[in-house]
């Protein structure tokens, strides 16, 4: 799917709890306390144009009754922000946001509680602004006390609460209250072991019964666990949005990418090396973020390649698996074709692979640029695919195959003993 503008899930049945459309925040230029002032005084004479820095862009979201999605990115690539919008804590400053029913949030640690009140009394103040009335939040208290399980310091300032004790009572009062939708911001990295175990079983319990879930984790573990759906935000951008496992794997390969470095593209060109490459699209798409593909699927690879002095490059094309493992590797030299000429000093090369052989999983396509006789190599591009897929077959590729006489006549006889008992 269109990952920058499809919605994460499909408003194909139940009610819609969470909307947005073309959502964006940005935030005031206010490095230095001049730039604090001239944002004011421009504000103060109701001129708009202040200068901003866009830290969320072009999300669409929807999010169904009973869904559950996991929000994905690295640090600083927008999904608090995504969240604080969401629960109105944020206003956007493009785009709009409606969300419906009750929403439980655990945000920011700590955020709400009063840091001088004990535990017992943030429990109040907190079930109040929820809009519990005094019978039904003198029923809950044990439930919330037993839940939380911090003892003694339940009636202690929760200044005095470790970061995991603070977790453990806001999330208390949230299973509690089990809103109609629930949003959570890194909850389980907090907590220890066993209270990471309560919580998983608290949410699976939670969504059985048809609860909706928000969760930002860094836990690929966790997202796939509880989540049906993902959303990876990537500089505050939607990079992906859709299946958990392919989304999942997408990041995760990205990662594996990052990982192992990528050549700065101006440097390269700043060398003057004979051959350097300047684009590469995976089925016409040029940019860092995985493509998705089915299997079986045609896999069409495209590099432009800058020559220095006007010489034929050879065009080499790999394809490894996110864990490095060699698939498949082949040159325009091996196979005795040329690439193309496209302007005064840049060639093309293109392959095309029908009918793509891969089993499902995550893999990297590589492209390098060669000398004229395919022996030194002189840059690398890479790009993610992702294969999707459903099978028992194992391995990498699947090959074309075939049994044996006997077995295939046993094939044969199955299938038509199969069909007889269909028909009526």
């Amino acid at each position: 799917m269109s990952a920058a503008n499809t919605s994460a899930v499909s408003a194909v049945d139940g009610s819609l709890l969470a909307v947005a459309r073309d959502l964006g925040k940005s935030y005031p230029k206010v490095f230095r306390p001049r730039d604090r002032l001239r944002a004011l005084g421009k504000l103060l004479v109701g001129i708009d144009n202040i200068d901003s820095v866009p830290v969320l862009s072009g999300v669409n979201l929807e999010v169904v009754r009973g869904e559950s999605l996991g929000l994905i990115g690295e640090n600083g690539a927008g999904k608090s922000t995504l969240l604080k919008l969401l629960t109105g804590v944020l206003t956007p400053t493009k785009g709009s946001v409606e969300v419906r029913g009750r929403v439980g949030a655990l945000l920011e640690l700590g955020a709400g509680f009063h840091p001088e009140y004990t535990g017992r009394d943030n429990i109040s103040m907190s079930a109040a602004l929820y809009g519990l009335g005094a019978d039904e939040l003198r029923e809950k208290l044990p439930e919330i006390i037993a839940f939380a399980d911090i003892g003694r310091y339940i009636d202690e300032p929760v200044k005095h609460y470790s970061s995991g004790m603070v977790v453990r009572l806001g999330f208390a009062i949230v299973a509690a209250l089990r809103p109609d939708l629930l949003i959570t911001d890194e909850v389980l990295a907090v907590g220890d072991e066993s209270f990471q175990k309560k919580c998983v079983r608290w949410m699976e319990d939670y969504l059985a019964d048809g609860g909706t879930l928000i969760l930002v984790s860094h836990s690929m573990y966790h997202i796939q666990k509880l989540c049906r759906h993902a959303l990876w935000l990537r500089q505050g951008e939607v990079a992906a949005a859709g299946d958990v496992f392919d989304v999942t794997q997408a990041y995760l390969a990205y990662h594996e990418r990052k990982l192992a470095g990528t050549p700065d593209r101006g440097a390269i060109a700043a060398q003057g090396i004979e051959f350097h490459l300047v684009g590469f699209d995976v089925n016409g798409v040029d940019q860092e973020t995985p493509v998705f593909l089915n299997q079986g699927d045609t896999l069409r690879l495209r590099a432009r390649v800058r020559s220095r002095d006007g010489r034929v490059p050879t065009v080499a094309f790999g394809i490894t698996r996110a864990d490095g493992t060699a698939v498949y590797g082949v040159s325009s030299e091996m196979d005795g074709v040329a690439p193309y000429l496209d302007s005064a000093d840049t060639f093309v090369g293109e392959i095309v692979f029908d009918d793509l052989a891969l089993l499902p999983g995550a893999y990297t396509i590589k492209a390098h640029p060669m000398d004229t006789e395919g022996v030194r190599l002189f840059d690398t591009l890479e790009r993610g695919i992702v294969v999707r897929g459903s099978t028992r077959e194992f391995g990498l590729v699947r090959l074309h195959h075939r049994w044996g006489e006997a077995s295939e006549r046993l094939l044969r006889q199955n299938m038509a003993a199969s069909a007889s008992s269909d028909s009526p």
